[in-house]
């Protein structure tokens, strides 16, 4: 079984976003979303540092230190991007003008509550920034992580033991052996890497899973 690389969960999940949507991409691991996102295809990236219309990432050599997405990473802005204030951007994540925000995380539950933000460590950052409102205000979520902890634990839970980010706000989960939709039945898995049989997922998986390839 060959997992998922980091690159190939991006890709991934930039097959599922649609022509002409507003899509805010978190800090860190959602970033990589960006580069694999079909030039021909007319997608409104937001960044919550007052930023619409951001590109890939710049080629090595010309980055622009004023350019920045809101994990302080170089970024480019395509013709007809904006920049604009830090309330404004906020406003557009909680007003509903945001169709799909993809973010990270340390868990996520069965009902699709979300915990991305803190795990208790003594040098983890001390507050939830924008991935509140962007968790709450996007029209979907969508999330990106590994299936397991490094010690090999489940990152999908029946109860997060994290502190929450949002309840109930996750719509669809992208691992680097699965793709699963949060449901009123349970979680729905859509597609499993080649390799893995649905019963060796579900081994491996913290809550009951429906099979609905």
């Amino acid at each position: 079984m060959q997992r998922f690389t980091r690159d190939q969960i991006a890709a991934r999940v930039a097959r599922d976003i649609p022509e002409g949507a507003y899509v805010n991409l978190g800090i860190g691991l959602p970033t990589m979303v960006a580069n694999h996102l079909p030039q021909e295809r007319e997608v409104f990236l937001h960044s919550e540092n007052g930023l619409l219309g951001m590109g890939p990432a710049p080629a090595p050599g010309e980055e622009d230190e004023d350019l920045i997405n809101a994990g302080k990473q170089p970024v480019t802005l395509l013709t007809g991007g904006a920049y604009f204030h830090h309330g404004d951007s906020f406003a557009m994540m909680r007003g509903g003008h945001l169709d799909i925000c993809v973010l990270g995380a340390f868990q996520v539950s069965a009902g699709g509550d979300l915990a991305n933000w803190h795990t208790g460590a003594p040098d983890a950052i001390p507050a939830v920034g924008g991935a509140m409102d962007l968790a709450i205000g996007a029209r979907q979520v969508f999330v990106m992580m590994e299936h397991q902890t490094k010690s090999g634990d489940s990152k999908i839970v029946a109860q997060c033991s994290y502190p929450l980010t949002g309840v109930g706000c996750v719509n669809r989960i992208y691992t680097d052996l699965a793709v699963l939709d949060v449901t009123a039945d349970g979680l729905a898995v859509r597609e499993i890497i080649d390799g893995l049989a649905f019963d060796e997922l579900q081994k491996i998986t913290g809550v009951p899973l429906i099979d609905r390839r």
